[in-house]
């Protein structure tokens, strides 16, 4: 089928270079079925495309590894020491009635650690696993006994004694006996005494030999 047509056709080729090709003009032109007519083909160009290189990729930061553990811990209580009355004791002195024995606590922590390190630790309670013992020390408050003093003998004075003896003092009395005898007194002389006057009181005994009281 032939179509009539007014145009003006312009017609470009593209290949290497640039090639224009006229064939334009206002003429009544009967031109073939559109179907016919030869399609141009491009030509690939010669320029290279470029390609954006890859960005590199960021790596990821590692999550680090947290444990928490639990932990004990042993350690000592001191003990404390008291003084008390001990009425057994001699007055003002001081003697252990009760040894002092020191406890023993645990301490619980929780310990955190991080890849592997100890990062963190907390104490987390106690418990007491051996109660101390107090000390105890006693304070005497028994007064000292004081022992009686010794009997003192009656000291005869140096004025006093009878003059019929010599020796040891033979006091003046109503009777004086030996004290080595059996006399009753009331007044006594260890003897031994001399008579040298006239023995009143009979110390001489029966022998006559003038001294008394020799035993």
């Amino acid at each position: 089928m032939t179509i009539r047509v007014k145009a003006k056709l312009c017609l470009a080729i593209l290949g290497v270079g640039l090639l224009a090709l006229t064939g334009c003009g206002s003429t009544d032109s009967a031109v073939a079925d559109p179907d016919s007519i030869p399609t141009a083909t491009a030509s690939p160009s010669s320029t290279p495309s470029s390609t954006p290189s890859p960005k590199p990729t960021p790596s990821a930061t590692p999550t680090p590894e947290v444990t928490v553990t639990e932990e004990w811990i042993e350690s000592d209580i001191p003990f404390e020491s008291v003084r008390q009355d001990d009425p057994n004791a001699e007055l003002g002195s001081e003697a252990l009635l009760v040894a002092g024995v020191a406890g023993v606590k645990a301490t619980r922590y929780e310990v955190t650690f991080t890849d592997g390190v100890e990062t963190a630790r907390v104490a987390a309670g106690e418990e007491v696993r051996i109660a101390p013992v107090t000390e105890v020390i006693g304070i005497g408050s028994k007064p000292a006994e004081i022992a009686p003093p010794p009997p003192v003998e009656a000291a005869i004075p140096a004025g006093n004694c009878d003059p019929n003896y010599a020796g040891d003092c033979v006091p003046i009395d109503s009777d004086v006996d030996c004290a080595s005898g059996s006399g009753n007194g009331p007044s006594y002389v260890q003897g031994p005494v001399t008579i040298v006057g006239t023995d009143i009181y009979d110390l001489d005994g029966n022998d006559g030999d003038g001294v008394g009281c020799e035993n």
